[in-house]
């Protein structure tokens, strides 16, 4: 082997290259593994999310499903609205369009029939409609003599107006209306507005 003064050996040079060519090595493999796995984080999340999504959406369509039987009118040819006012507040449903004599007509009967139900206690037809017993109904039935139910037709359906002067009953009959306002996802404000 002919050596130049100070040079270094020939293998010297092949020993660097390869640790220099193992260290990019083991980098990139380590940068491979790294993006690896990030990857396969947000594809983990992003199934989460659509896994979550879905069971969200098919939640909504079972209410609604239900809600048609319990009610006897269409959930997607009408809409619901929950309002909180500083002494209870109220259910109002409209049917859709001003044409749909048929659904209003349902909307009116079953809002004349839930006052008199929720009046007596009866609040079946709401836990049939969402599958359980909605927050708030074990104090309203407690407090019925407490609860006044006021039925009222508006425009393409009817309003429920729920109001109380006992404190205890009207934080019932917000956590039931809060309960519906997120259940039938109406986007109604669940804070306590004054009456219009």
């Amino acid at each position: 082997m002919i050596l130049s003064h100070g040079s270094p050996p020939l293998h010297a040079d092949r020993n660097v290259a390869q640790k220099t060519a193992s260290a990019l090595f083991t980098s990139q493999s380590y940068c491979v593994m790294r993006l690896s796995r990030l990857t396969l984080s947000i594809l983990v999340l992003s199934l989460l999310a659509f896994a979550q999504e879905s069971e969200h959406m098919h939640h909504h369509d079972a209410v609604n499903a239900r809600g048609e039987k319990a009610m006897g009118f269409s959930q997607t040819a009408t809409t619901h609205h929950f309002k909180l006012l500083p002494d209870g507040g109220y259910v109002q449903v409209q049917a859709n369009s001003a044409d749909d004599a048929m659904n209003r007509d349902h909307i009116r009967m079953h809002l004349q029939m839930q006052a008199k139900r929720f009046a007596a206690g009866d609040f079946s037809n709401s836990e049939m409609t969402h599958d359980r017993v909605l927050p708030g109904t074990p104090q309203m039935q407690a407090l019925k003599s407490a609860i006044t139910y006021k039925y009222e037709e508006i425009e393409r359906g009817a309003r429920l107006r729920i109001s109380s002067q006992d404190p205890a009953a009207i934080v019932a009959i917000h956590d039931f209306l809060k309960f519906q306002i997120e259940d039938h996802q109406t986007g109604d404000p669940t804070t306590v507005k004054a009456e219009e």
